[in-house]
């Protein structure tokens, strides 16, 4: 019988290739094994590059024998700082404590940084070039005019469009894939180590100091777990925020701020290249808005988000296809590629930091309210931890006391405006967000 190790497993589709029975079909993200089919010849077993299928052998007495693997994964045991998960805020904290002489180790459970994209790609220009040079490889497009639609409650048509051109300034829209990975090349270049399809599966707990991480590297079955130790971990894990949760912390989000999302990448389709486009409206999107992220050559990121308790039994991509259906500019395009996904729209936790942990990013809830964007959030804040980090390790200090200070300086700065865009978000009810005000505020945090 041949045993699949779903976790090594890179979906390649390899296997399937050379197999003589159709025992395997790979599925998206999934490859399923018939059992009843397998002749057990062992063809996918040479033909994986992952070492992820194996045939099943007997011992005497009915065990099943143990096939070896070579080790793989960090190249020792103990940094000075592990970053866990490699987006923006994970690769700018890696680049800040290895540009201090630390040794930094940054863990990414997928096997390629930057995929799958959750994101509508859009950042603002001035903000961005204030924490990395801009670089024409991962910008698709530049803005340099926005416009917001209010739309009223059933009606189809706009109550009261509001627009504007940016003024002294302009916004990019990414190419994530491309973008996630310079950012981690660069933390690279500065000493950090990388370690992709890493699952971090647990975390190293003494009277109530993280002291580490468990690990599975490069797809290794439980067995081949392994123990990492580190002055101090960053937890950039996303929306899941597991890294948090297992070390005791309250990170549960309610419904009422989770904004529920999907998008296509929409080709063949004609709209003004330099405007992005939002549309407000309950009818449209309960609780949230929909986009058009314009990325050239007839494109663009067409998405919406529901506000999770209010999505009255229907799915965000049910809510995005009439969206599309009922604008002709966009019903004439194909969609190339689907996202989907949860955003944190919920206000910082009230602990981001404990003894050898900082949160970054969606774990952290460092998202704007009223828009969801939250890349270079997490970049302002992973630059930020990366810096108290460093001097935490150089002053021997990781208690909660001393890397408190991240959480002081975010809340002095950035989650100030994002505590105050929650208490705007929160004082307009869902279904008069078409108020002036509301949009106002909306404007003034898309701009």
């Amino acid at each position: 019988m041949v045993i699949l190790d779903p976790e090594r497993c890179a979906y390649c589709g390899g296997c399937v290739s050379v197999c003589p029975t159709e025992a395997l079909t790979l599925a998206e993200t999934r490859l399923q094994v018939d059992d009843l089919a397998c002749s057990e010849c062992g063809n996918c077993v040479v033909a994986c590059p992952m070492g992820a299928l194996s045939v099943e052998r007997r011992l005497p007495g009915g065990r099943r024998a143990e096939s070896a693997r070579q080790p793989a994964g960090p190249s020792k045991r103990r940094y000075d700082v592990i970053v866990v998960g490699a987006g923006p805020g994970g690769a700018m904290a890696a680049w800040q404590a290895a540009q201090q002489g630390l040794s930094v180790l940054l863990l990414e459970k997928r096997q390629e940084i930057g995929s799958p994209v959750r994101c509508a790609e859009g950042v603002a220009a001035e903000l961005l070039a204030s924490l990395v040079e801009p670089n024409p490889r991962w910008i698709t497009a530049e803005i340099t005019r926005a416009e917001i639609t209010a739309l009223n409650g059933a009606g189809t048509s706009p109550s009261h469009p509001l627009q504007w051109r940016a003024e002294g300034g302009k916004g990019y829209i990414l190419e994530r894939r491309v973008f996630d990975r310079a950012l981690a090349e660069r933390a690279v270049a500065a000493g950090a180590e990388i370690c992709v399809k890493a699952a971090v599966t647990g975390v190293l707990l003494e009277e109530g100091q993280m002291r580490g991480v468990r690990v599975r590297p490069q797809g290794q079955p439980v067995a081949g777990e392994i123990e990492l130790e580190a002055g101090v971990v960053i937890a950039t894990d996303g929306i899941e925020a597991q890294v948090g949760r297992w070390a005791g912390l309250d990170l549960q989000l309610p419904l009422a701020d989770t904004m529920v999302c999907a998008q296509y990448l929409l080709a063949g389709i004609e709209i003004d290249p330099a405007c992005t486009a939002y549309t407000i409206g309950y009818d449209v999107a309960p609780g949230g808005y929909a986009w058009v992220f314009p990325k050239g050559e007839g494109r663009a990121n067409v998405g919406l988000g529901v506000q999770a308790d209010l999505a009255g039994g229907r799915a965000p991509l049910d809510y995005l296809h009439r969206f599309i259906e009922g604008r002709r500019s966009l019903s004439q395009g194909s969609p190339v590629t689907l996202i989907a996904g949860n955003v944190p729209v919920a206000p910082s936790p009230a602990r981001m930091v404990m003894a050898g942990l900082m949160l970054v990013g969606d774990a952290a809830r460092q998202v704007d309210p009223l828009t969801g964007g939250g890349i270079l959030n997490a970049m302002q804040a992973g630059r930020l931890a990366g810096q108290v980090a460093a001097q935490a390790v150089a002053a021997g200090d990781v208690s909660a006391a001393f890397l408190g200070r991240y959480q002081e300086e975010w809340q002095r700065t950035l989650g100030r405006k994002l505590q105050r865009n929650y208490r705007l978000r929160e004082r307009f009810d869902p279904t008069q967000r078409t108020d002036e005000r509301f949009l106002h505020a909306f404007a003034l945090a898309a701009g």
